[in-house]
């Protein structure tokens, strides 16, 4: 089992994710690839075997009034390659997850044929980087439009236009207030695309009624065989949140306490709500855990911690996963 994490290394600020500066300064993918060679480092000398890369490694790639960065890909082609050896090395597991701005579903043709292109682009950087079937682009089924029968069938509709690269690399993931994970099954059955269980979102939206280990084991059996399923997880935020607001008998501004919000991903991992569900997975195949914290790489890290402390048995198998990809860093 792998445990990974997304984006920004917190570890080490000085490890930006990619080149994120504006057009008129000239980025591109080669600079994000610098950035990410070092993460990598960064990865292996951590014991870190799991990786989501950003969205955004590639600036301005499909942007339709900027051609002059569409060629990114095929001009860093050696740089990919040598990367993907580099990952391939090191037993990385790496993804994509692009922005809420892909929208398979949409009644709009137009953003469904741009959220194609978005997504092929991804899939081709994967597919240069000489990675296997486990480095995927993981999605959400997009917006309601009205109602969910017609939203996950638009879906299905799009998934037909897929070009094959994407749909070989392409995993939908249940969300928080639109699809639970009864839809993303429906959609399943229809199109065969494997599904991403995800812990916090199958709480906050289960309109099924679906025990979490059911569904578990329902999104894992949608993996091709000899392809080791990843499921994302995180804890929901518990603190008060301070917000400003008008008082409506002076008009001064005034800070009041609000609620959690409990869809949002809290800053560290709860690791005895992990370690219940961990246990309570124990008889299923394996899979990986993309953790969606916003303490990122050091919540991570503080999670094996409190495994080590708190379930030996859990820590366990991480560990073992990490020993036996041996990853190797270089000096820097």
């Amino acid at each position: 089992m792998r445990l990974g994490f997304a984006v920004k290394v917190l570890g080490r600020p000085d490890l930006p994710s990619n080149d994120a500066r504006r057009w008129q300064s000239g980025p591109h993918l080669r600079v994000s690839l610098g950035y990410l060679d070092a993460i990598f480092d960064y990865l292996a000398a951590s014991r870190i075997t799991m990786y989501r890369m950003s969205s955004d490694l590639a600036p301005y790639l499909t942007h339709p009034d900027m051609p002059q960065f569409h060629n990114q890909i095929a001009e860093c082609a050696p740089e990919l390659g040598r990367l993907g050896a580099r990952a391939r090395e090191l037993g990385l597991r790496l993804s994509f997850h692009p922005s809420q701005f892909i929208l398979l579903n949409s009644p709009d043709l137009a953003l469904v044929d741009k959220s194609i292109v978005d997504l092929a682009a991804q899939a081709e950087m994967l597919d240069c980087m000489g990675l296997g079937s486990e480095a995927v682009v993981v999605t959400h089924v997009g917006g309601v439009y009205g109602d969910t029968v017609s939203g996950r069938e638009r879906w299905v509709t799009a998934w037909e236009r897929l070009p094959e690269q994407v749909r070989r690399r392409l995993v939908l993931e249940n969300d928080d207030t639109r699809y639970d994970v009864a839809d993303i099954l429906w959609i399943h059955e229809r199109t065969g695309v494997p599904l991403v269980f995800d812990y916090l979102h199958h709480w906050c939206l289960n309109r099924a009624g679906l025990d979490q280990h059911e569904a578990l084991a329902a999104c894992l059996r949608t993996w091709p065989a000899g392809v080791t399923p990843k499921i994302h997880y995180s804890s929901p935020r518990t603190e008060m949140r301070l917000i400003e607001r008008k008082n409506r008998k002076t008009g001064k501004a005034e800070q009041v306490q609000a609620p959690p919000i409990w869809s949002g991903h809290a800053d560290y991992l709860n690791p005895f709500e992990y370690i219940t569900f961990m246990r309570g997975a124990a008889a299923m195949p394996d899979f990986d855990v993309m953790l969606e914290a916003k303490m990122k790489d050091l919540a991570l890290l503080r999670l094996r911690e409190d495994l080590a402390r708190y379930a030996p048995d859990v820590a366990a198998k991480e560990s073992e996963q990490a020993t036996a990809e041996e990853p190797r860093a270089r000096s820097v």
